[in-house]
């Protein structure tokens, strides 16, 4: 029997494959003001950041504000990748059909979002009524809020969750709360999470044998 009563998954990078794509876009929209951004090493530079605290390093390359419009504009063309590129996880719908205890999903990117591309990867109907977003209390990682938020709402002590993370700042986050996490580890290129999380995995069809 597992220890945890509850399952807290990070959206982006845990259970669809977005934060690619998103930071793609970020970095040519920024490149194209004069940034500057090698492409190779801007997952780990932006990986699992707010995107104020993305925006203010892209003002600093450029040593001046964003547009106005920048946010609106990155927004639109995200959204447009997303419905053109974005898949699942690979194995997660396995996962979440068998999973035998109550999970949500808590992430940094606003509702509308979260929303879109659980739909996109046909995931929206395991997360109906348990989206968490960052957005709605203003609280990013690592920061813990979003992950205490979530525990309480779904009637849990963070003692009794587990969450899942594939950033530094997204397990940080879940340390600080008192939670156990999980580190995925596909797309950790730096190894930034190994002997950080309570423990790590690179194929999620693992996971549920972790727990």
């Amino acid at each position: 029997m597992s220890k945890y009563k509850c399952i807290i998954f990070d959206c982006d990078g845990v259970l669809i494959d977005s934060e690619t794509i998103a930071i793609r876009v970020l970095v040519e929209m920024a490149n194209n003001l004069g940034a500057n951004i090698d492409i190779n090493k801007s997952v780990s530079q932006f990986k699992g950041k707010s995107l104020n605290l993305c925006f203010e390093v892209i003002s600093e390359l450029i040593s001046s504000p964003l547009p106005d419009s920048f946010e609106a504009e990155y927004r639109e063309k995200t959204f447009q990748a997303f419905k053109e590129e974005i898949e699942p996880i690979d194995g997660i719908k396995e996962v979440l059909k068998n999973l035998k205890l109550p999970f949500c999903v808590a992430s940094s990117g606003p509702e509308n979002k979260i929303r879109l591309n659980l739909e996109l990867t046909g995931l929206l109907s395991f997360f109906e009524d348990k989206i968490f977003s960052c957005y709605a209390i203003q609280k990013w990682k690592p920061e813990p809020d979003i992950f205490l938020w979530a525990a309480e709402t779904m009637g849990y002590k963070p003692s009794e969750c587990l969450v899942v993370e594939d950033s530094l700042s997204g397990v940080q986050a879940a340390k600080k709360g008192g939670f156990d996490v999980f580190g995925y580890t596909e797309h950790d290129f730096d190894n930034q999470l190994e002997g950080v999380a309570t423990k790590t995995f690179s194929k999620m069809n693992i996971f549920l044998t972790m727990i």
